[in-house]
């Protein structure tokens, strides 16, 4: 049966190669712009609110300790400690910032610690990480499970301590945990996205359908049957949970498959366009053109180019 989440987690090529420990002493907030980067925060000890901001909305959640939040493409970021909440946008914001060993400390730096996080950016290898973020929730947000709990507990362990090759060991250790978050139950996700759908046993299993079977001609009406609903029905419940409508969802799939053959440069355009649903090349190179802004032939050629001999 194939996974719609790992599909997409395996072509985004997930990675976390850097994070700062944040030490913070109430009362304090801090407002970044992180300029649609991914970023991520992992609370060691303590609590804090976090809001995220996005061209569509903003939204604030409080975190615990053991709580990981993954932002896929954020646009501003603010925490603060739970006595207040984050500044908003043009808020001026006092709280001293003082640089420590692998990290910062945030507020007073001889006050009681009412906070301790991981905090850092991701980073997707994929070429096409734009387009596959635009699948996932504008933020994964999870609590009470037991492995992330595991990997959270062994990522404090190495920020406390001074062990050889701990730079190392740490991001490692936020990999693994960066994919165990996608793995994880997709009913801790929040925001409309992949993970949330996929909590729908229904939908989930028009998910599994649309990337078992991407060339067929789906329809909305095939699509609804699939999920045992009638088709405004069905149409509502899956942009309410995906945050797209079907055809949209089934389109961005496509593209990014297509893409990604056309990368590998080991199939003919013909055979492209039969595996991600185009009855000829013409049609495919239509829908390619209007959707990536180059005909694919061009787009090949310039993923080509770019690879050293």
């Amino acid at each position: 049966m194939v996974d719609p989440l790992a599909e997409v987690v395996a072509l985004l090529q997930p990675s976390a190669p850097f994070s700062k420990l944040v030490v913070a002493s109430a009362p304090w907030a801090v407002r970044r712009g992180e300029m649609g980067r991914p970023f991520y925060v992992v609370v060691l000890e303590g609590a804090c609110h976090l809001t995220v901001d996005s061209p569509q909305r903003s939204d604030t959640i409080t975190l615990h300790e053991g709580d990981f939040v993954l932002i896929p493409s954020a646009h501003a970021i603010a925490t603060s400690s739970l006595d207040r909440l984050p500044p908003l946008e043009g808020e001026t914001v006092t709280t001293p910032i003082a640089p420590m060993q692998d990290g910062a400390r945030v507020g007073d730096p001889d006050g009681a610690v009412d906070a301790r996080m991981l905090i850092g950016h991701c980073e997707f290898g994929s070429p096409d990480a734009a387009l596959l973020v635009s699948l996932l929730p504008q933020w994964v947000h999870v609590r009470g499970e037991r492995r992330l709990a595991a990997l959270v507990q062994l990522l404090g362990d190495e920020a406390r301590a001074d062990r050889s090759a701990r730079e190392i060991v740490t991001a490692r250790l936020l990999e693994v945990l960066l994919i165990e978050v996608f793995r994880s139950s997709a009913s801790t996700a929040a925001s409309p996205g992949l993970v949330r759908g996929l909590s729908d046993p229904r939908l989930a299993q028009v998910l599994r359908r649309m990337h078992e079977c991407p060339a067929s001609p789906w329809s909305i009406a095939q699509l609804a049957q699939e999920a045992a609903m009638s088709r405004s029905t069905f149409f509502e419940r899956f942009s309410r949970a995906l945050g797209v409508a079907p055809m949209e969802y089934l389109l961005a799939w496509r593209m990014a498959m297509a893409k990604q053959l056309l990368r590998q440069g080991e199939s003919p355009m013909a055979e492209i366009a039969e595996r991600v649903g185009y009855g000829s090349v013409s049609a495919f190179s239509v829908a390619f053109t209007r959707y990536v802004g180059i005909p694919p032939g061009r787009y090949s050629r310039s993923q080509t180019s770019t690879v050293p001999i």
